[in-house]
């Protein structure tokens, strides 16, 4: 059983609220920064294509490597000491980290901050542990997509006031913009989320290592299916994060390719919104695992002819129905997950998560900077069709379908 008892209805809804408002500016505030990264490069110094690309990739996979080491000690912390904490943790030090980068005049120093943010951020998956400790069971999988909306909304208007703050105001404003906003959530979790968190037995958790807990999660052989799926399919979703920007520059008139780039990215992210809620209201009659694999196979499709695109209005057109579709694929891993995950160990396997998302966050950008200079600026759509693909193959041979709620098994 979790050791963290059920608020009172109102509790959890003033709760869930709040945790909304703070994760729909977190987010709001990370995917503005992201589509003015490449530029930030260039105006940082570095001139020639190559560099630029390389540069790039090794920018926007920083974090991911120190967030993939950070969050499994972080779950284990929640799971302990409350979670709470762990979002109040992430939104602070996010804040402090992308404030930093403003001040930054070479590259390198944009690397190193950006390690610095994987290792102390992570809004997403404590704000998931949070909610899904204090949600009722009857209503953990509608809490978990009221909060999904949330990262889908700030993702969506994230590149478009990134790109607009840029082209009017510069890049460090960007960066200041972030950080406030950060602060402006993690400020509201503090003031106002009130969790009622009960320490676990010290005779049977303390005594437990770390490796000894996250053996427990992975030994169960469908959680393990579901995460390598995970793994596949964000970084299929992670392949262009390097160059996509780059490619709206070499299709979009002079002067707006920082505000195109947001509005095809933002595009993409409401549409995945969008795709959360109608497919995610499929799965439920249809079943979650047959629907992440008809969103798998459809975002394969979609991606092939996004390297023939020769104008920016078929680019954004595919670009958005590829989000509809990812919107599903996601909305269905989470409800899996969260039907597997063992009572009482949530912050671990949604830690467990977050690495394997940030393994692949950080893998994808650097396939794709390789596709991209190997085989052309285009080359990364191709291999985001693969990786796709291949999530297909494997949800359709390894994933089994979750348990229902009734059953001995189920959460």
């Amino acid at each position: 059983m979790s050791s963290t008892p059920s608020p009172t209805p109102s509790f959890w809804r003033r709760n869930l609220w709040i945790i909304w408002f703070a994760e729909f500016t977190a987010v709001l505030g990370f995917s503005s920064v992201l589509p003015i990264l490449p530029f930030y490069v260039q105006r940082l110094g570095v001139a020639e294509p190559s560099a630029v690309k390389l540069w790039s990739g090794a920018i926007f996979s920083a974090h991911a490597v120190t967030m993939a080491v950070m969050a499994p000690l972080w779950g284990s912390l929640a799971d302990r000491y409350g979670r709470k904490p762990m979002v109040e943790r992430a939104m602070f030090g996010g804040a402090l980290a992308i404030g930093l980068m403003a001040l930054a005049r070479t590259p390198f120093q944009v690397v190193v901050l950006r390690a610095f943010q994987g290792a102390l951020s992570g809004t997403v998956a404590a704000a998931t542990t949070l909610v899904a400790s204090m949600a009722p069971r009857d209503q953990l999988g509608r809490s978990l997509g009221f909060l999904q909306m949330a990262v889908y909304m700030g993702s969506s208007f994230g590149p478009m006031l990134g790109g607009a703050v840029a082209d009017t105001l510069g890049f460090q404003a960007t960066f200041w913009t972030t950080s406030l906003l950060l602060l402006l959530g993690g400020l509201a979790v503090f003031l106002w989320v009130r969790e009622d968190f009960s320490p676990p037995p010290t005779s049977r958790t303390r005594r437990m290592s770390l490796l000894e807990n996250f053996r427990a999660v992975l030994s169960s052989a469908a959680l393990a299916s579901v995460f390598g799926v995970r793994f596949l399919a964000r970084m299929a979703g992670r392949l262009l994060a390097p160059v996509l920007p780059l490619v709206v520059q070499s299709l979009a008139p002079a002067g707006t390719a920082a505000t195109l780039s947001g509005v095809v990215q933002g595009l993409n992210s409401a549409a995945g919104a969008v795709g959360s809620v109608v497919l995610g209201r499929l799965s439920d009659r249809l079943g979650e695992r047959r629907v992440m694999l008809f969103c798998l196979l459809a975002s394969a499709t979609l991606y092939v002819p996004q390297y023939f695109v020769g104008s920016i209005v078929p680019l954004t057109l595919l670009h958005t129905l590829s989000g509809f579709a990812m919107g599903g694929t996601i909305t269905a891993l989470s409800a899996t997950l969260a039907s597997l995950a063992p009572p009482g160990r949530q912050g671990t396997v949604y830690g467990l998560e977050s690495t394997v998302t940030s393994l692949a966050n950080a893998v994808g950008p650097m396939l794709g900077t390789t596709l991209a200079v190997v085989g052309g600026l285009r080359m990364p759509f191709m291999g985001t069709a693969a990786c796709f693909s291949l999530a297909g193959l494997a949800t359709a041979f390894l994933v089994r379908r979750t348990p229902e709620k009734g059953d001995a098994d189920g959460r």
